[in-house]
């Protein structure tokens, strides 16, 4: 058994310690808005906060998780009020949609570092997440748009 908060909530798992994450999260607790992409850590849609800080969870076994907070899309608002959340619709970012839960979460670690990061800073921060669509343009502009609305922007 394996204990940890996911979105706030305290949970005990019955899952091989070995067991990747991902597979927890989408399998036991049926959060499936984390994505399965790649497998290798490679592409990002699988991305999760643990204790803050983004981590891919595709190849993280559960047993990391234990004692720890981990944070999923669905736990970043429970209203889509999130100033990334909003950003994304506002500037229609998905067009597949598949990569961008990943792309917000390691979007949601960098405005948390970094209120007002520059292009060159969001494209550090989001060059592991791979959007095979290739709306790129449309990402960077969303970041830009939670940061002003995260400053109180109109």
């Amino acid at each position: 058994m394996i204990a940890f908060s996911i979105n706030t909530r305290h949970v005990t798992v019955d899952a091989d310690p070995s067991t990747p994450l991902l597979w927890v999260l989408r399998e036991n607790l049926g959060l499936t808005g984390t994505k399965y992409g790649c497998g290798m850590a490679q592409c990002g849609a699988c991305t999760v906060h643990i204790d803050g800080e983004a981590v891919r969870s595709c190849v993280l076994p559960v047993s990391r998780a234990a004692d720890k907070q981990v944070t999923t899309i669905e736990g970043l608002s429970p209203d889509l009020t999130h100033p990334l959340q909003r950003a994304w619709i506002e500037i229609d970012v998905p067009q597949c949609g598949y990569c961008q839960s990943g792309q917000i979460m390691s979007a949601a670690v960098l405005l948390r570092h970094k209120p007002n990061p520059s292009d060159e800073e969001i494209d550090q921060a989001l060059a592991g997440n791979i959007c095979r669509c290739g709306t790129y343009s449309r990402i960077r502009r969303a970041v830009h748009r939670a940061a002003e609305l995260a400053r109180g922007a109109k």
